[in-house]
């Protein structure tokens, strides 16, 4: 299956959803419906239908709880680390909701380059800087990193989301990245505020 570019979607199959069991089409168009295309990574994963309802499963407990982090926030790192990832995908697709959650281009563009020169608050480095430890060397995470970010207001539980969001897309990353996932053409406008 190819984009409306031509290029090719991934490098493994991409099922037809009408062959997918119910439960995994019906999410799938559900998503196509609320945002008008159907985001790559749902059809990628696709392939593999039981990977595909644990994968989203996480993915919601993870992104959409509710709690000390926005949803902004959630997706400011989600883009950090995975540019630190070199995911294309990640880094495109979650840039666009990024935009449109912090209502702010430039700040998810400066997230998705390099968060340290970002137009972010300390707090938000804080949270960026323990989420890209988390990602690169979580073995190194020791006691000064939960002090340092209780400094700005986070507990134990902020603590666990921020592991949690770096960890598992961490994951995503690279499985991304292993399937050549293609990140949408919508994707790159998203948010975006057109030029007049």
């Amino acid at each position: 299956m190819t984009q409306p570019s031509g290029a090719p979607i991934g490098r493994f199959p991409i099922p037809e959803l009408n062959d997918l069991p119910a439960d995994v089409r019906e999410r799938i168009l559900a998503v196509q419906e609320k945002s008008g295309f159907i985001p790559n990574v749902f059809l990628v994963l696709a392939h593999r239908p039981e990977e595909f309802r644990a994968f989203f499963a996480y993915h919601d407990a993870l992104m959409d709880k509710p709690g000390k982090l926005s949803k902004a926030e959630r997706e400011m790192i989600v883009v950090a680390t995975s540019n630190a990832n070199q995911c294309q995908y990640c880094v495109v697709a979650h840039g666009a909701i990024l935009r449109i959650r912090a209502k702010d281009p430039l700040l998810a563009d400066q997230v998705a380059i390099n968060y340290r020169k970002a137009d972010i608050s300390e707090r938000q480095l804080a949270m960026l800087d323990f989420a890209m430890k988390v990602s690169a060397s979580a073995w190194a995470v020791n006691d000064a990193d939960f002090a340092l970010l209780r400094q700005h207001g986070f507990g134990d539980e902020e603590a666990w989301d921020i592991a949690a969001i770096a960890a598992f897309f961490g994951m995503s990353n690279r499985l991304a990245n292993v399937t050549s996932m293609r990140p949408n053409d919508e994707f790159y406008l998203m948010g975006r505020v057109p030029l007049q």
